[in-house]
């Protein structure tokens, strides 16, 4: 008889552990296989939020199969303690384990909101865009410029939760604007202690923080040009009429702020070094509006004869060579056309009505471009007045 129940304890017992393991290895499938989500879904996690929280929401989401079995799988990998907070993009059919790094890692947010701040020539422009879960891609929901008719859905977009920030500056902004614009983004804190030097700062994208410092970041943005201009110049073109890396940076600037067209660099910086090279006067426009400005504002229109005939050390009609300053932050690109330009025989270049230039060796060819010119200009304002 005793034989009998032992033999039947054991069957029970491996019959259990049969089961056991059985169990085991269902829900490692569970966790490692691919889940129930039908789409993607962008997941809020609060500060505060438990493991178990968690769970029951992602259950009630049809983002996992089973509460239990995501809790149990996070603590058999030790992430259980490594909950963020923050907006995280859940792909469709994602698994377990793999919600379950994405929501320990930490790092930046992956989804929700987006505050991107970009600070123009002429103005800060504040855009608000939110991802779409289901394409991934981020759908504007606001846009105003900084200080103009805040939209009263702003205050509401700056209490979600994980809010991702980013500053945008544009090529040709000057240190001015750049500093006015920094001092009025409430993201930022602590004081600028100087104006930084024209041209010093690389124009970029960053990832900014809530409570970032405003001078770290400049300090960043001058180490950051300042690596830019060092390797260029390593690598400038021989026979350059620039003696010293501030003079390409101030080169650069001038190109920056005479075009737009990345084709048209190379050409642009062809003319100022040949101009140099043969002691002709830049005769650069926006090196004329910096010196009536310094930067602290756009003119809004043409130049008059008499601010032509003013002379300022940014005054390339009446001084020779390259004006004191850059006269703007310019960007990579035209630091590398300054430093290793197009080779041309030109001289000479006036706008052609397509957002380019048409570019001349002599003076009468630069005239016929020039009354080309003119006649495109006509047109324009007969058609607004029409």
């Amino acid at each position: 008889m005793w034989k009998s129940v032992a033999s039947n304890g054991f069957n029970i017992l491996v019959l259990l552990s049969l089961l056991i393991g059985a169990l085991a290895v269902w829900g490692k499938r569970q966790y490692y296989n691919k889940g129930p989500l039908l789409t993607a879904i962008c997941l809020q996690v609060d500060r505060g939020t438990t493991m178990r929280s968690l769970s029951q929401t992602l259950y009630e989401k049809d983002a996992i199969s089973s509460a239990a079995i995501f809790r149990m799988g996070a603590e058999y990998t030790d992430k259980t303690s490594d909950l963020k907070a923050g907006n995280f993009l859940l792909d469709q059919a994602i698994s377990m384990a793999d919600i379950t790094k994405i929501i320990t890692k930490g790092g930046a947010n992956t989804c929700g909101v987006e505050v991107i701040y970009r600070i123009g020539i002429s103005s800060t422009q504040v855009q608000v865009r939110e991802m779409d879960p289901s394409t991934a891609r981020f759908e504007e929901k606001l846009t105003f410029n900084l200080g103009q008719n805040v939209p009263e859905d702003f205050a509401e977009v700056l209490q979600a939760l994980g809010i991702r920030y980013r500053l945008a500056i544009a090529e040709g902004t000057t240190s001015y604007k750049i500093v006015e614009a920094l001092n009025a983004i409430d993201v930022f804190s602590g004081e600028i202690l100087e104006l930084p030097f024209e041209g010093t700062l690389a124009p970029d994208s960053f990832e900014i923080l809530q409570g970032d410092d405003r001078q770290v970041l400049l300090t960043k943005m001058k180490a950051a040009q300042e690596a830019i201009l060092s390797e260029a110049w390593d690598e400038r073109a021989a026979d350059l009429p620039l003696t010293k890396k501030e003079d390409a940076l101030i080169l650069a600037s001038l190109i920056e702020k005479e075009t737009g067209q990345a084709d048209e660099r190379g050409l642009v910086a062809s003319v100022f070094i040949n101009r140099l090279k043969q002691g002709i006067p830049l005769q650069t426009d926006p090196s004329v509006i910096y010196g009536l400005t310094l930067g602290k504002k756009s003119l809004g229109r043409g130049l008059r004869r008499s601010e032509l005939d003013k002379d300022t050390p940014w005054n390339t009609y009446l001084n020779k060579g390259l004006p004191k300053t850059p006269i703007a932050n310019p960007g990579r690109e035209s630091i590398l056309a300054a430093l290793s330009p197009t080779k041309s025989d030109f001289l000479f270049f006036v706008a052609d009505g397509t957002g380019g230039h048409a570019f001349a060796v002599t003076y009468s060819e630069h005239l016929r471009n020039v009354a080309d010119w003119r006649k495109i200009e006509g047109q324009r304002k007969n058609e607004q007045i029409d």
